[in-house]
Formats: structure tokens, sequence, C-alpha cells
């Protein structure tokens, strides 16, 4: 088969597509016929060799990626019978071996993909759909809210746009560049905004002021750095600042043996800064976000629940796929912000 294997950490040209040995899968396992694999933020990190993140580095060389979605085309020993041949999307944890045409993945660990979905939107949901669900049930939006959400022309920002339009709230979307935000308001967002203009909260405002509104009640942060300050900035009293990421300011690990402090990291308030204005600001991934979710898998809880969003068409991932020989162009426009929605390579 073909896959892209690293053997080196560094940049995104150090991905190399390759002729390797299939996969075989073991007792419980299924070996999977990839349609889609999805391409994370995180790969990037940890392409770099970028360590202390959620994920431990990999061992080299190695096949980078943890969201697939094909075909069952062969089962390991005391596997369910039933999953040959069908259609299955999953999320390997941990464990990498995504960017390939054949993936082994637990068979714990697989969906199987709802009939509207394509493999593409599957990988998007069980994925980005996922933490997209733990921010919601977090949130609790309605109609009453105000919501800004900051890289809403990303995996998870154009969800949660979708998903606040469908609960009434007034949607306002920050992008970076006229082409994305133009996108943003075509989704559905009231407002949307270039954040590379110096002069966008002044938009924000002048929008907020017309409808005689005091700010926004809910801000979806991503981004941190000036755009999530300004965003803060721009919350009512009683608003809430919820943070996911901070991809302005770079990841938070450093990079391996490069000594220093950790590059990026989330924005900072003390509790007097937040007094002050009467607002709140949590990180919201993690335990909070799995103690809501709740059940003995509170991980799988959210998958099926954003696949199920997907396949009622509540929640639409915008996709942007490139060709799996293409990986490190694909990972050079993440870097870059050059992506709309979740970036997938097909086989």
């Amino acid at each position: 088969m073909h896959a892209i294997r690293l053997h080196a950490f560094g940049p995104a040209e150090n991905l190399t597509h390759e002729t390797v040995e299939d996969p075989l899968p073991g007792p419980g396992e299924v070996r999977v016929a990839v349609a889609a694999a999805g391409v994370h933020l995180l790969d990037t990190a940890l392409r770099e060799g970028r360590e202390g993140g959620p994920i431990p580095l990999p061992q080299l060389p190695t096949v980078p990626g943890r969201e697939i979605a094909g075909t069952v085309d062969a089962l390991g020993e005391g596997t369910d019978p039933g999953w040959l041949g069908r259609r299955v999307v999953a999320h390997l944890g941990a464990v990498p071996g995504g960017y390939a045409e054949l993936a082994v993945v637990p068979a714990d660990r697989l969906h199987p993909i709802p009939q509207k979905l394509t493999a593409a939107q599957a990988v998007a949901m069980i994925g980005t759909g996922r933490t997209t669900m733990g921010i919601l049930l977090l949130a609790d939006l309605t109609a009453c809210d105000v919501v800004l959400v900051t890289a809403a022309a990303g995996g998870i920002g154009s969800l949660l746009v979708q998903h606040a339009r469908n609960a009434g709230a007034t949607v306002i979307g920050l992008a970076g560049g006229t082409t994305k935000a133009a996108w943003v308001r075509e989704l559905g967002a009231d407002l949307a905004v270039d954040y590379t203009d110096a002069d966008w909260p002044s938009l924000v405002r002048t929008f907020l002021d017309e409808r005689g509104v005091p700010g926004a009640t809910v801000v979806f942060d991503s981004v941190g750095g000036d755009p999530g300050r300004a965003a803060v900035g721009l919350l009512a009293q009683g608003g809430r600042h919820l943070v996911f990421g901070w991809s302005s300011q770079g990841p938070p690990p450093r990079l391996k043996g490069a000594g220093g402090p950790p590059s990026g990291g989330p924005l900072e308030f003390t509790d007097d800064e937040l007094a002050a204005r009467g607002i709140t600001s949590e990180q919201v991934l993690g335990p909070p976000m799995l103690a809501r979710a709740g059940g003995d898998n509170p991980i799988r809880t959210l998958e099926t629940a954003a696949l199920a969003e997907a396949a009622a068409g509540r929640l639409v991932p915008a996709v942007q796929a490139f060709p799996l020989s293409e990986a490190a162009a694909a990972h050079r426009a993440l870097e870059t912000r050059g992506t709309i929605g979740k970036v997938v390579l097909v086989p």
C-alpha cells in the first residue's frame, strides 16, 4: 500500500509518500480500506517534534494521522464478522497510522458511517465534531445569546456558527481574510468580519449598537493572542469566554531539545480583571467536557452525538480535501491558515 511516512521530526517536507507493507489486523481489530483521513493541527506539532501536548511523540519512522473512514476489508481473530464490508469511521486515539491506504483499528473504536454522510464528512465529525459537541454541552446556547466565534471558517468554528444559528442566537464570525469572512456569511453568520483588519472590533461594536445590545454573551475562542483579547473586550457583563485553543500564539509545547520556555499558550486573566468586567473565562477541553458528556465512555458519547447531528443535517461539516500524496501541502496550508473547514487526505 501507499502511506505517508515521517522519518525525522521537522518541516512538512519531511512527510514522504512511500510504498510500505500492508498492515494485518490482530485479535479484536479490523483493517480499513481508507477513503478519507483527517488532518489535525496537532499533527503538525507532532511532525515538528513538539512534546508536552495531549498525545506523546511517536517513535520514528511513523505513519501519522488518527482519524480515518472507509470500508472494513479484513478482520482479526475474534472480531465480529458483521463488520466486514461495512463503511466505518474511527478515531485511532494515541496510536497513529491514518495517513495510509489501509489502517488497522480496534473494533471497539468503530462507528458505522450514517448513510447520508460521505467518508470525509464522517472523518470531520469523529474528531472535530466530537470536540464541538463537548464545547456545546458547556455553552448551552439559547436564542437570547449573542455569540462571537473566532476562527469561524475552521472545522470547529464553522460547526459552532451553524449550531448557534440553529439555536436562534445572534452569530458573529471572525475569520482571517476577506474570502473566509465571505464564506462565514454564507454559512449563516449575522455578521462576519476579517480579523486581520485592525478595525474589526469597531465593526462589531457598530453591529451590536444597531441591535441595542451591550455586547456578546459568549465568545468561542480558539485563536487567543490579540484577536482573542479583543474578542473578550466585546463581552457584555455576565459574558462567558470559552477557550479551546490559541492558534495565534503557536502550539503550547516547545520543540524537543530546544530549551527555553514553551511557545504560545492561552490568554490569561486575573480574578480581579474578570470580576471588574463581570465575565468568566474557562478552558473547556478535558475533564469539564468529559464530565458533562457522561456515560461509561464519554468520548464515544460525544462521537456518537456528532455523527447523529451530521446525519440529521443539523450540522454540515465543511471539508477541504488533498490527495494523500500531497500530505506535506496539506500541513503547510493548515499551518499558514490557508484552509477552510476540516482538512482531509484522500488516498
